[in-house]
């Protein structure tokens, strides 16, 4: 398996980049990653969500592709009002399993959009492109997301995620052994800290093994 980023979104975005690494995990939800996922939080108000620079690279790389990060939100956005309205007691957060909510968890601490889908599932090579016309995104628990002009992930099906939301085809099940995790990144700015955030939460708290770097 490998990954490319199409010329057009390089040449637009050309900071543009993705940390991702394939993995064979335990499947399970245990009471030390729920605990993880409870008690998350963050260091800003929900006032300051959008001035964070991580999450600001993010919502600028929508707007260069001429997609409205308020109306399409990215995930990592989304996951972290979400988080601060449930310290607020405002919201709470689902728990979906470890592999999930590992992912979750990780995307908070890096403030970018983490895609856990299942391995088995992918159907050969990955390009991560712009979306085109007509093409919907089929997101996991909401309607379909309006492509057009949005970062999408592909193999050879067709469409199966994008930094908004991942989708119903290769989502994680409780029969997944089997993962492949993302990191999708506007910026080269802490990438090696990043990656090494990925490798240890699914080390330490999914026993995963045979962890290979994909690019």
């Amino acid at each position: 398996m490998k990954i490319t980023i199409n010329q057009e979104l390089h040449e637009l975005l050309s900071e543009f980049s993705v940390i991702a690494y394939t993995m064979d995990v335990e499947n399970n939800k245990t009471e030390v990653v729920q605990q993880l996922l409870e008690n998350l939080d963050v260091p800003f108000s929900i006032n300051e969500v959008t001035s964070n620079w991580k999450i600001k690279e993010t919502r600028d790389g929508y707007k260069k592709l001429k997609k409205d990060p308020s109306h399409t939100r990215c995930a990592v956005e989304a996951l972290v009002r979400r988080v601060i309205k449930h310290r607020s007691n405002e919201a709470s957060l689902y728990t979906l399993g470890d592999l999930i909510d590992l992912g979750n968890i990780l995307s908070v601490e890096v403030l970018r959009s983490v895609c856990v889908v299942d391995l088995e599932k992918i159907n050969n090579d990955i390009e991560i492109r712009i979306g085109k016309e007509n093409e919907v995104v089929n997101a996991i628990n909401r309607s379909d997301i309006n492509a057009e002009n949005l970062i999408v992930y592909v193999d050879e099906s067709g469409i199966f995620g994008s930094p908004t939301s991942d989708t119903l085809r290769t989502s994680v099940t409780e029969e997944t052994k089997k993962i492949l995790v993302m990191i999708i990144c506007f910026s080269k700015k802490d990438l090696k800290e990043d990656e090494q955030k990925l490798i240890t939460y699914y080390t330490k708290y999914a026993n995963a093994r045979n962890l290979k770097k994909i690019s």
